[in-house]
């Protein structure tokens, strides 16, 4: 990575368990879509490197944290210094959208 500039950015995905946290990141990260679901245990990583037009790069940092309440306390410590969280909810799980609430 050769340029005048590099930033680096650290994103949170957090959102109630099932709401597709996992493909959101599998699907940035490796443009793959995966319809089968695997609980995510505690939190996941990805990273990708972006060109801007300008030659500056971006890294972006992605962690995907858990869903289900028993991990709340290990995900909530990966909050910290993150410049940007996505709230993930299901469209057809009223339950998940009442939940963003609770998330932000």
């Amino acid at each position: 990575m050769s340029s005048n500039k590099t930033f680096i950015f650290k994103y949170i995905i957090i959102g109630d368990p099932s709401v597709g946290k996992s493909c959101i990141l599998n699907q940035f990260i490796n443009d793959k879509f995966q319809d089968e679901y695997e609980i995510t245990v505690g939190v996941e990583f990805g990273a990708k490197n972006i060109a801007l037009k300008d030659g500056t790069w971006v890294k972006l940092q992605i962690w995907d944290t858990a869903g289900q309440e028993n991990f709340k306390s290990v995900t909530r410590g990966y909050y910290r210094s993150s410049a940007v969280a996505i709230i993930v909810y299901d469209i057809s799980s009223r339950k998940s959208f009442e939940n963003v609430s609770d998330w932000i």
